[in-house]
């Protein structure tokens, strides 16, 4: 028996709540760190520390799970991508130079590849399981 794939407005509905939930993550690791660090050679470092970025990732590893084995690969790598897109935009907006717009296409083109990864790399985990309301493996 073959599951019915959800309607599109439920996956629109996961895209949004992916895209919040990517963006609340980007504000509880990143949003709160916003000085750099002077070195001693009057080089600067940062914004970010590199546990805050592993952390941001390593996070959104749990919504990634649920969005590929309930709507699939595109909803996750669409949501999740907007919501970083969106996150990095905000934060990085009051840069005077206006190269953050750079730093941002960068994060939308790295996020949207590393995410189709990972949807991937899940789908494959994934394909054999049973889920709730299908019937035996990989149906």
């Amino acid at each position: 028996m073959r599951q019915r794939s959800p309607k599109p407005v439920f996956r629109l509905a996961a895209v949004l709540v992916l895209a919040v939930v990517t963006s609340a993550l980007w504000a509880a690791w990143l949003g709160w760190d916003q000085h750099r660090d002077v070195q001693p050679d009057g080089t600067t470092t940062g914004p970010y520390e590199a546990w805050q970025v592993i952390g941001l990732v390593l996070t959104l590893l749990a919504p990634a799970y649920w969005a590929v084995s309930r709507y699939g690969g595109a909803v996750y790598a669409l949501g999740t991508t907007a919501g970083l897109t969106a996150a990095a935009g905000y934060d990085w907006s009051d840069d005077s130079s206006g190269l953050f717009v750079v730093g941002v296409g960068l994060v939308m083109a790295g996020s949207l590849v590393a995410t189709t990864v990972v949807s991937a790399v899940i789908t494959a985990m994934t394909r054999g399981e049973t889920r709730p309301g299908r019937t035996g493996p990989g149906t």
